[in-house]
């Protein structure tokens, strides 16, 4: 039986390989239908890219087994009776303090005081969680090309990309992998307090934004694509010569870009086109 910190440790890493695979399959199948959301052609992706789709795999998986060492010591595994001992005491505290304050109908009290530990507060949790590891990467990735040192030797590795693809949303420097998406992810799960299991949630989502992000398809009925301005169309212009000084947002919202001015925003990109057909 798996603990829900070893599920939590393993299982992001599992879906990365299982839905990177699907994607790379796709771009390999070039299905029509598929095809006309791709962002990029076989021919641009195998010519302008600087590095070779092996030393891809070998990067990430050299990523995910340091992410997944530094997972092992940071979660401490707790006997799943001894927590869900503490949720319920937990539950009992709120539901007693709503009872003396006004709430008398004791079933009530306690329904309302298990919405409030089991749906609320971890919903609270995860959202500040999203906010956080936004702003971790934001402000890293924004560092990694104001400075000339830390571009030349860590960032420029995942430019290496110019043509986006799902294998390569970790391709990065292991220094830059482990400060900017391991760190980053470990430090909005301990600061917020949430549980191994929301802890699996959250990395795993993270994971599933992160390769939509670098997938190279805009799909318009992806519910990642409906819910996110920041997307596989929003992050490829920052791979692109034109837009890397801008769009440093990732994985999930857009606000920094927008807030600090470094969004490519519609009138930049109707500039743009105006250029090119000019």
């Amino acid at each position: 039986m798996w603990t829900d910190e070893m599920l939590a440790l393993w299982v992001p890493i599992a879906i990365y390989w299982i839905q990177c695979s699907f994607f790379e399959i796709l771009m390999r199948l070039k299905i029509p239908f598929f095809e006309k959301y791709r962002i990029h052609s076989s021919k641009e992706r195998s010519n302008r890219n600087r590095v070779p789709f092996t030393k891809v795999l070998y990067m990430v998986a050299l990523q995910h087994i340091l992410q997944f060492a530094f997972g092992y010591f940071l979660l401490k595994v707790e006997d799943p009776a001894t927590r869900t001992s503490k949720t319920d005491l937990a539950i009992q505290k709120t539901a007693s303090f709503l009872f003396s304050y006004g709430l008398t109908n004791t079933t009530i009290a306690s329904y309302v005081s298990w919405m409030i530990h089991q749906m609320v507060i971890p919903a609270l949790q995860f959202v500040t969680a999203m906010f956080m590891i936004d702003t971790h990467q934001y402000f890293l990735h924004r560092l990694g090309h104001t400075s000339k040192f830390l571009y030349k030797h860590f960032h420029s590795y995942h430019h290496r990309l110019y043509v986006p693809y799902a294998f390569g949303s970790l391709y990065n420097h292991p220094v830059e992998g482990f400060f900017l998406d391991t760190l980053g992810a470990g430090l909005a799960y301990e600061l917020t307090g949430m549980s191994p299991r929301l802890g699996l949630i959250l990395f795993t989502f993270s994971n599933l934004k992160t390769i939509n992000d670098h997938c190279g398809y805009n799909f318009p009925w992806d519910p990642l694509n409906v819910c996110f301005g920041n997307n596989g169309e929003y992050h490829d212009i920052h791979h692109q010569p034109w837009g890397i000084k801008k769009n440093f947002s990732q994985p999930f919202f857009t606000f920094w870009d927008r807030k600090l001015g470094t969004e490519f925003d519609s009138k930049d990109l109707e500039k743009r086109k105006s250029a090119k057909i000019n």
